[in-house]
């Protein structure tokens, strides 16, 4: 099975195969989503104890995935886009006043997603490993989405961007939640499989089967790099 017909959820079983993307120079962008410091912090397990150990074992494989597979293929495909002189942007969760006060209301519920990052301090950076260019654009939002929380929508219009492929964390939360509002502004979207992860395999599959085909189509790094002919400069 390819792309073409694996990840697919019952609504789209025996739905013809989707065409081959035709990615242009100047109408593709390669959109990074969250992939910040305080998400790869980790505590010292030997300072745990309950419920906090078990928190920590459970997460242990999305560290894993992260620094084993997410991080390199993201930094590939960033490679590959800077070498053809293609769009890439970073964005960011990150509050602009210290307290977050202007945080959306999905980001100040208690529980998982209650997380404060002021703009400059260090848990709201891009990880060292991806570090922007100074001349990449790098937005910061205060929502899940990339599209309702700052002005990418109007910055892709403005490019002439038909085509945007997805990668970063979480899968089924900023990822999802931005490659559906691109959808709607009628985005060609493209999530890469293995440049992006959710807290758990289970999760990060069970979403991209219900996204797939209806709000993106979903392949691997060497199968979308396969769509970027374009020699390096």
């Amino acid at each position: 099975m390819n792309w073409k017909t694996s990840r697919r959820s019952l609504y789209y079983m025996g739905a013809p195969e989707p065409e081959d993307p035709i990615l242009e120079k100047g109408k593709v962008a390669l959109l990074v989503i969250d992939v910040q410091n305080t998400y790869l912090e980790r505590p010292d397990p030997s300072t745990l104890s309950g419920v906090d150990l078990e928190r920590y074992h459970a997460w242990t494989p999305f560290h894993e995935r992260m620094h084993g597979t997410v991080i390199p293929s993201i930094g590939r495909l960033v490679h590959a886009f800077r070498e053809r002189e293609l769009e890439t942007i970073f964005v960011r969760i990150a509050c602009h006043h210290n307290d977050g006060r202007d945080r959306s209301l999905s980001q100040k519920k208690p529980g998982w997603n209650n997380l404060l990052l002021p703009k400059d301090e260090e848990p709201s950076q891009i990880v060292d490993e991806l570090k922007p260019l100074p001349t990449e654009i790098q937005l910061t939002k205060t929502t899940d989405s990339a599209l309702t929380g700052t002005n990418l929508r109007l910055i892709l219009s403005n490019m002439g961007t038909t085509h945007v492929a997805c990668v970063g964390i979480f899968t089924d939360q900023c990822v999802s939640s931005t490659v559906r509002s691109l959808a709607d502004e009628s985005f060609d979207v493209i999530v890469i499989d293995d440049a992006c992860a959710a807290a758990s395999d289970d999760i990060h599959k069970q979403e991209l089967e219900i996204i797939n085909m209806i709000y993106c189509n979903v392949m691997n790094t060497d199968e979308f790099l396969e769509y970027l002919p374009y020699p390096p400069r």
